[in-house]
């Protein structure tokens, strides 16, 4: 009788145990969208070289500056002062007005900027979870309102190139941009962003895995070998990472975490 009433307890406490890890996880995740995967044809490749994107969450928007500033409090070895210069160059968070303030010249909910793919990194990590791989920022990007792949599009990349031309003077809050597809915001529009293995645009998808690099992915030559002509907005994306270093800050370059479907590791 006793054995019963004890199997009993223990199975109702695993059971809260379950619920109550499960509801943690749900409410984590519940600024991440979920994005099912599938495949892709990126802009180097050829109608044979379909890239699979796994399942994964991303975070719907860019990291602002309210959020960075709380990882700054806890971290306080990533402050303006205290950065070594081998993961930032001198303008880390340029614009703030001290260490531990962002000043009134910007937004509380604007994205954070003038941050260095080092920092950016272990930002995402200090949350459990870790910045989007190019892949997969650019299968989230590819999606309008209502269609996965939008490339195809001439109005959607003549709004994504109207952004990239206008000045960026000024910070915007995080959401004033559309919603796509997948429930993410701000994809175009609002900054540019950090992905994992940014560098890696220095290989062709045929030569990523084995180190060959291809010296047309810049630029003019950039023409060479691309599926669609007309997606010149990825033109400028991929120009723009092969132009860039991890230790640099950049005025209009943030980003925004992702994470792993089956990594349940958050803190």
């Amino acid at each position: 009788m006793f054995k019963r009433i004890f199997d009993h307890k223990v199975g109702v406490w695993i059971v809260l145990l379950i619920l109550v890890s499960s509801a943690s996880f749900a409410q984590q995740n519940q600024k991440m969208a979920l994005i099912k995967g599938g495949e892709y044809i990126p802009l180097y490749g050829s109608d044979s070289t379909l890239v699979k994107v796994d399942e994964f969450f991303m975070d719907r928007f860019p990291v602002t500056n309210t959020q960075y500033l709380d990882f700054l409090k806890n971290h306080p070895e990533w402050v303006r002062s205290a950065i070594k210069p081998l993961f930032a160059d001198k303008r880390y968070l340029a614009t703030w007005e001290s260490d531990l303030s962002f000043g009134k010249d910007n937004l509380p909910n604007a994205p954070v900027t003038n941050v260095s793919w080092f920092a950016a990194k272990k930002y995402c990590e200090c949350q459990g979870k870790r910045l989007p791989r190019m892949d997969e920022w650019e299968f989230v990007a590819m999606a309008d309102e209502n269609t996965i792949d939008a490339r195809i599009k001439p109005d959607f990349n003549q709004r994504i190139l109207s952004w990239y031309e206008t000045p960026n003077t000024s910070s915007k809050p995080i959401g004033s941009t559309f919603q796509n597809y997948w429930g993410v915001y701000d994809m175009h529009g609002l900054v540019w962003e950090w992905t994992l293995d940014f560098n890696s645009v220095l290989l062709s998808p045929a030569s990523r895995g084995n180190g060959t690099g291809d010296s047309n992915l810049f630029c003019g030559s950039s023409a060479i070998g691309a599926t669609n002509l007309m997606d010149y907005a990825a033109f400028m994306r991929y120009a723009f990472r092969r132009s860039i270093k991890a230790r640099y800050d950049i005025k209009n370059l943030g980003f925004r975490c992702a994470k792993s479907i089956n990594d349940k590791n958050l803190q």
